[in-house]
């Protein structure tokens, strides 16, 4: 199992200029030492450079990825672009549309890896090709609840659009699929909040905590 890397996020809302003699280190940008870093990163990368950020997390990356069908141009995919960086996936693989909507992402695509698969014949061949079991995410008939599934350690979990959900040749592609337990009125939850639940559940059963 993977060892986890919490941090208490000291400086929410940024830093301002390097106080002192400035680190000489590669990784620092000297830019943002002299100006202030007010970006969205955590407290360790204050001041780095984003090339030298994206590179020290590729040290740790989950070997889990994250696939995501874009027909609609949903606006989730941004969300679950920033929940991927949160969780530290390995990629985010986008199938279908090149373009989607960033915002949600909150220029964390910066530092998340994120490739294009024109269909999902053509992402099943990838993930075929490096050996992932496609775990789809869908409340269809035939899942299995995720809270008693055994999630691979390395695997693709495979979201749809928000509404109608995955595509029938994504369905009959997936290894499994697999839904989230709900207990409310709603048929289903937003996607961007099931994608984060789904790779939390990995989490859970993948990365050694502290006792």
């Amino acid at each position: 199992m993977t060892e986890p890397n919490p941090t208490h996020e000291l400086s929410t809302h940024g830093v301002g200029p390097w106080q002192g003699e400035w680190p000489t280190e590669e990784h620092y940008d000297p830019e943002l030492l002299e100006r202030g870093d007010t970006r969205n990163v955590i407290d360790r990368y204050r001041y780095w450079r984003m090339e030298a950020i994206v590179a020290d997390l590729d040290e740790h990356r989950h070997p889990f990825h994250v696939a995501i069908e874009n027909w609609q141009h949903d606006m989730n995919i941004g969300s679950i672009v920033r929940s991927a960086n949160a969780f530290a996936a390995d990629s985010v693989h986008i199938i279908g549309r090149r373009r989607w909507n960033k915002r949600g992402a909150m220029v964390t695509d910066r530092y998340q890896h994120v490739l294009h698969h024109e269909d999902v014949a053509s992402f099943v061949d990838w993930a075929r090709s490096e050996g992932l079991p496609i775990i789809a995410i869908d409340n269809v008939e035939g899942s299995v609840i995720i809270e008693t599934f055994d999630l691979p350690e390395r695997c693709v979990l495979l979201f749809g659009q928000e509404g109608p959900g995955l595509s029938e040749p994504a369905i009959e592609a997936a290894d499994a699929v697999v839904e989230i337990s709900q207990f409310g009125s709603t048929r289903s939850i937003n996607a961007s909040a099931a994608a984060a639940v789904a790779m939390h559940a990995w989490v859970t059963q993948h990365v050694e905590f502290p006792g």
